[in-house]
C-alpha cells in the first residue's frame, strides 16, 4: 500500500520523504489556509520535494471553471494531480481531464455508486472518507471493501486512495482489505512506529546495558 501524507507542511513532507515514508501528497483548501502559505507557491514547493503523484484541489464548483482551475494548477509541475469533488459536474471535469492525460483525484467519495462513476470518468484515485463515516456510525471499511469488489469485478484502473484516516487501526485496516493508497497527516504516520511493549522492551535493554559497564564506542 502506498502512502501519502495529507498535509501543506514542507517541514513534516521533507522529513517523511527523506524516510522514503511518503509516495505522494494530498492536500486541501483547508491544508493550504492551515499553512498560510499561497497555493501555487507551496504547491511548487512540494512537487519539488516529492517525485509521486501531488493533489492540488480546485475551489470551483462548476464543470467549466474547475477545469481551467484544474488546467492551471496542473502547470505547476509533471506530477500534479488535480482534485476534484465527487459531484456531477466534478465527474464532468474529471472526464475532460483525464482525457487530456492528468491525474485526477476525485475526493469526498461517501458511496460504491460514486466510486463506479468516478472510475467510468477516468479518476486516476478516488478518495472515500473513512473518518467522516465513522462519525455518523458508518463504517469506513466497507465502502473500502465494496470499491475493492467492484473495481476488481471490471478491472478498472482507478486506485483506492483512502483519505480521511484518523488512527494507525485505520491503516491496517485499509491495508487489509485492498486500498491501495492511504493519505494521513504526518502525526498518524509517526505512531505507526509506536507500540508500548517495544517501549518496555527497549526501556529494559537498557537498563541491562547499563549494568554491564560498557560502551560500543
Amino acid at each position: 500500500m502506498k502512502f501519502f501524507v495529507d498535509t501543506a507542511e514542507i517541514k513534516d513532507i521533507a522529513e517523511l520523504n527523506d524516510l522514503g515514508m511518503v509516495d505522494g501528497v494530498t492536500t486541501n483548501p483547508s491544508l493550504i489556509l492551515k499553512s498560510g502559505r499561497d497555493i501555487l507557491e507551496v504547491t511548487k514547493e512540494i512537487c519539488d520535494i516529492v517525485s509521486g503523484p501531488v493533489s492540488a484541489e480546485v475551489v470551483a464548483t462548476q464543470a467549466d471553471a474547475m477545469i481551467a482551475e484544474g488546467r492551471k494548477l496542473a502547470e505547476i509541475a509533471e506530477n500534479i494531480t488535480v482534485k476534484l469533488p465527487l459531484t456531477w459536474d466534478g465527474l464532468k471535469a474529471c472526464k475532460v481531464l483525464s482525457s487530456e492525460g492528468k491525474m485526477v483525484n476525485v475526493t469526498l467519495c461517501f458511496s460504491a455508486n460514486q466510486a463506479l462513476l468516478a472510475a467510468k470518468a477516468g479518476a486516476t484515485f478516488i478518495s472515500p472518507f473513512i473518518g467522516r463515516l465513522d462519525d455518523i456510525d458508518l463504517d469506513g471499511m466497507d465502502l473500502i471493501e465494496d470499491i475493492r469488489t467492484i473495481y476488481d469485478n471490471y478491472g478498472f484502473d482507478t486506485q483506492i486512495l483512502a483519505a480521511s484516516i484518523r488512527s494507525v487501526g485505520h491503516v491496517r485496516e485499509c491495508a487489509l482489505v485492498g486500498a491501495d493508497v492511504m493519505t494521513a497527516p504526518p502525526e498518524v504516520i509517526r505512531k505507526l512506529a509506536t507500540h508500548p511493549l517495544t517501549d518496555k522492551g527497549l526501556d529494559q535493554f537498557m537498563k541491562d546495558w547499563a549494568k554491564t559497564g560498557q560502551n560500543i564506542l
